[in-house]
């Protein structure tokens, strides 16, 4: 097992990482564009509700739909609302390996203080492969807190060991496959105590998660209700299972909506809450979809019920 690397000065993004990592969604304008003013808006909700770490450009946030001036621009205004509040910013990153390093690159120069490397969507991934992406990711950006984004449940621990071995700024991972078995034997194998390990599946997911080593978790919902993610956190912080289980109940069918057919209205879902409080429109692009008009009274419902 991987000893702990001297990470020391990268404490205070670790301590960061062990939290709500809340996801801002992106909000559209009439013509199509990102909303600077919404989003603004909507960052500020979200330090204002108490949100210490937030991650623009993530899946929530619509990475794969914006195109790079958007996503340089969606990292700009979060660092400016953050640096109002002092929350710590992880910024995605991915594609192809110039695009990730150069995003990464004008994530550091915006002043964030970390990024997360989205899991490479290339079909054909090797062990060794995924080495070498994150590596040049991470050696382009050296003051930089860096985070994978592991969605692939063929991916092996050692693989990430063998990472944090070479770089030493690769502090912890955002661990997406929904099966808390896998996660606990990857975690063990890559090296518990040497990462930090984010519940990349959200508040559904975080009870299991959190039971076999992760120390924080990662939220779409937090969007709508920044009090109702908190309250899970810190019940799973106190050890206190019975209240984060009566948070997940009320939380439930939100994020099974959200999960559904392989996560196809995860986005929208959110958005549609968000709209519902009239704090964005619910306009997606594609390849996701506006939810049907049966669903988006389900979703108000739900909203009202958390006394919003």
């Amino acid at each position: 097992m991987t000893a702990p690397a001297d990470t020391s000065r990268f404490a205070a993004l670790r301590s960061a990482l062990a939290d709500v990592v809340a996801i801002p969604v992106t909000p559209f304008a009439d013509d199509g564009s990102v909303d600077r003013e919404t989003y603004r808006a909507l960052v500020r909700r979200l330090t204002d509700g108490g949100v210490r770490t937030l991650t623009p450009n993530g899946n929530t946030g619509e990475f794969y739909a914006l195109d790079p001036d958007e996503r340089r621009l969606v990292t700009e205004l979060t660092m400016e609302e953050a640096g109002r509040s002092g929350a710590t910013v992880l910024v995605g990153v991915g594609h192809d390996l110039p695009t990730a390093i150069a995003a990464a690159r004008h994530a550091r120069d915006a002043g964030a203080h970390m990024v997360m490397v989205h899991q490479p969507v290339h079909p054909y991934v090797s062990q060794d492969g995924w080495v070498d992406y994150h590596r040049a990711v991470a050696a382009a950006v050296p003051e930089l807190g860096v985070v994978p984004y592991i969605r692939n449940p063929r991916l092996d621990g050692r693989c990430l060991a063998d990472l944090g071995e070479l770089c030493p700024n690769v502090i912890g991972a955002k661990y997406a496959t929904p099966d808390a078995a896998a996660f606990a034997a990857f975690a063990r194998d890559a090296g518990l105590d040497r990462f930090v390990w984010v519940a990349g599946l959200a508040e559904l997911y975080a009870p299991a998660y959190w039971a076999v080593g992760a120390t924080g978790f990662t939220s779409g919902l937090v969007n709508v209700a920044p009090e109702v993610s908190l309250s899970m956190h810190e019940a799973l912080r106190a050890g206190d299972y019975p209240a984060a289980m009566e948070v997940w109940e009320r939380i439930r069918r939100f994020e099974e909506l959200r999960a559904a057919d392989s996560s196809a209205d995860n986005v929208t879902v959110v958005k549609e809450a968000l709209a519902a409080l009239g704090l964005c429109r619910r306009e997606v692009r594609p390849p996701s979809r506006v939810l049907p008009e049966e669903r988006r009274d389900e979703i108000a419902a739900l909203v009202k019920a958390w006394a919003i």
